[in-house]
C-alpha cells in the first residue's frame, strides 16, 4: 500500500477524535456487524498466509498514515477475519454477536481502567460485589 500523509497527532483535539472515533465505528458497523453477521456474505475470506501477508502490508514505517488508510486497513481486517458472529459460523466457542455486550465492552474499552480497586474503578468493583 502506498504511502501518504501522516496522520498528525490527535492529542488536544477533541474534534478529531471524536472524527476518527465515527469513522472507525462507521466501519465496524458496516463491516463487522452488518456485513459480518448476514447470511449473504462469506463467514471468511479465506487466503493463504502468504497472500494475506501481502494484501495486508504489514510492514512497519516510520512514518503514520493518513486516517483514510488507517480506515482502509480497519476494512482489510475485519474482510479477511473470520466473523465468528457469523449465523453459519459454527463452534463451541462463540455465540454469535450481542449487542449489549459489544456496547459493554466498548465502554470498559473507553475507561480504560483497571479493576482491582475502589479507588481507580468504583462503579465496576461495586458490580463485581
Amino acid at each position: 500500500m502506498a504511502d501518504s500523509e501522516a496522520l498528525p497527532s490527535l492529542a488536544g483535539d477533541p474534534v478529531a477524535v471524536e472524527a476518527l472515533l465515527r469513522a472507525v465505528f462507521g466501519v465496524v458497523v458496516d463491516e463487522a456487524i452488518q456485513k459480518g453477521t448476514s447470511v449473504s456474505q462469506k463467514v471468511c475470506e479465506w487466503k493463504e498466509p502468504e497472500e494475506l501477508k501481502q494484501l495486508l502490508d504489514l510492514e512497519l514505517r516510520s512514518q503514520g498514515e493518513s486516517q483514510e488508510q488507517i480506515l482502509e486497513r480497519c476494512r482489510a481486517v475485519i474482510r479477511y477475519s473470520v466473523k465468528t458472529g457469523h449465523p453459519r459460523f459454527f463452534n463451541q466457542l462463540f455465540s454469535g454477536l450481542d449487542p449489549h455486550a459489544l456496547a459493554g465492552r466498548i465502554i470498559t474499552e473507553s475507561l480504560n481502567t483497571s479493576q482491582y480497586t475502589y479507588e481507580i474503578a468504583p462503579v465496576f468493583v461495586l458490580m463485581e460485589e
